[in-house]
């Protein structure tokens, strides 16, 4: 990629520029200043590939989003996750295994396993030749502990069918400025596969509940990535009144099947519309505690986000932060994959994704072509049930060949947006939810 030298500063790429300064950035790489006209704009268009039909409406600072992510990153080698019984993914980590699914592969209303993401936080453990002989333990504060086989477990409770959301916390994280830590997740990390298992409600009242009880402990067999015996990956827990929800299960099979290996077979929590962090994958006991859990991924700046704004870069500990539960609102474009090029003569886009909102629902979502200068709204769907995401679908219309970028953002049934960039900015980078933008060629 095109890189610039300042005085006396290390060669940097564009990105880097614009993340610093984006005025200077659109001096330095096109000689712009304001409006985008003469060599400015045939500098950019050369560098694109295209013409720019709406470049006059492109605000001022802005990287073409095929130069800021180019379509390339996606499908080079070092960067693909490939594995039997998964499509390609984009692979952010191999200690531990994370890798995400490209938006244009979650073009199904139903996840498949094939392209489910993958989020693990410490090591593999090893398969059971028996499922139905893996046994979950309930205690703590609770009248009769219980320690309940997965085939007794399948039998005693009612079971339940659902599709259900289940996105990583750090879902967006690399839109924010300046970067944070972990994974730097585009949109991928986000699924709406169909669950089968038994509610944990049902599970927690056949152990009786305390009065005491107001936090759950969730422990799975993952070891721990250094391999200590004392330690656990991942170790988080939630308040008892998301665990009695109806839609938190235990969960069995997924998509109609049993759970892969790499997803938590032979059973995990699914804790739809929360950070992903609370579905405890190859889940062996639900601790339910008389105070908040103090497990490892809990406290600090652990999934927890700013209850007042902080200074993007600056360090804090967390003290005056709050739990990050219910997920921001989100969509994806899964029609048109980032970097794709049509026909010459194209001059409409029919667009279509999903939207989601935690533990809301979604109930706008409006696509640009025009750089955000105008918007149409997209048909929404209705959840298949609540806590499942909703497709959307929609055309816009192109007046040209050229370069265009889809800009596309969703609203919640409480009438909160999609930010333009990414806000409440945290150490840890979680709950980005800024609008997206896929660079189009035509032509």
């Amino acid at each position: 990629m095109t890189s610039y030298k300042g005085p006396r500063q290390a060669e940097r790429s564009l990105p880097e520029l614009y993340r610093d300064d984006p005025e200077r950035a659109d001096a330095l790489a096109w000689g712009r200043r304001g409006a985008l006209r003469g060599t400015a704009l045939a500098t950019m268009g050369a560098a694109l590939g295209a013409a720019i039909p709406f470049a006059g409406r492109m605000p001022a600072g802005t990287l073409p989003e095929l130069l800021a992510r180019p379509a390339a990153a996606q499908t080079a080698a070092p960067q693909v996750f490939r594995m039997e019984g998964k499509n390609d993914l984009i692979l952010l980590g191999d200690r531990p295994l994370v890798a995400e699914t490209p938006e244009s592969q979650l073009d199904e209303p139903i996840t498949s396993a094939r392209n489910f993401f993958i989020r693990n936080n410490g090591q593999m453990p090893e398969p059971v030749s028996d499922p139905d002989s893996w046994t979950l333990t309930i205690d703590g504060e609770v009248n009769t502990p219980l320690s309940i086989k997965l085939g007794e477990l399948r039998t005693r409770f009612p079971n339940v069918t659902l599709q259900l959301q289940m996105e990583c916390g750090g879902n967006g994280r690399g839109a924010y400025v300046p970067q944070t830590r972990g994974n730097q997740w585009g949109n991928g990390a986000i699924s709406n596969a169909e669950w089968t298992g038994v509610r944990l409600r049902d599970v927690l009242n056949a152990a009786g509940l305390k009065p005491s009880a107001i936090y759950t402990g969730h422990f799975g067999a993952d070891p721990h990535l250094s391999g200590a015996t004392d330690r656990q990956a991942i170790n988080r827990g939630m308040r008892l009144a998301k665990a009695m929800d109806e839609d938190t299960i235990l969960a069995f099979r997924m998509n109609g099947a049993p759970i892969p290996q790499i997803h938590g077979a032979p059973l995990r929590l699914i804790t739809p519309g929360w950070p992903g962090s609370f579905s405890q994958k190859w889940l062996t006991r639900i601790w339910i505690r008389d105070k908040i859990h103090d497990g490892a991924g809990m406290g600090g700046t652990s999934y927890r986000v700013p209850v007042k704004p902080i200074v993007p870069g600056s360090d804090n500990n967390g003290a005056d932060f709050a739990e990050l539960e219910s997920m921001p609102v989100r969509a994806i474009l899964s029609s048109h994959a980032h970097g794709s090029r049509l026909p010459a003569g194209t001059r409409g886009l029919d667009l279509r994704g999903a939207a989601w909102a935690g533990d809301l629902t979604a109930r706008a979502v409006h696509a640009s072509v025009d750089f955000g200068a105008t918007w149409t709204e997209m048909q929404v769907a209705a959840p298949a049930n609540r806590h499942a995401w909703q497709r959307w679908q929609g055309r816009v219309a192109l007046p040209s060949d050229g370069y265009f970028e889809v800009w596309y953002r969703a609203t919640d049934s409480q009438g909160r947006m999609q930010p333009h960039a990414a806000a409440n900015w945290n150490p840890q980078g979680y709950s980005a939810n800024a609008i997206s933008r896929a660079a189009i060629l035509v032509g």
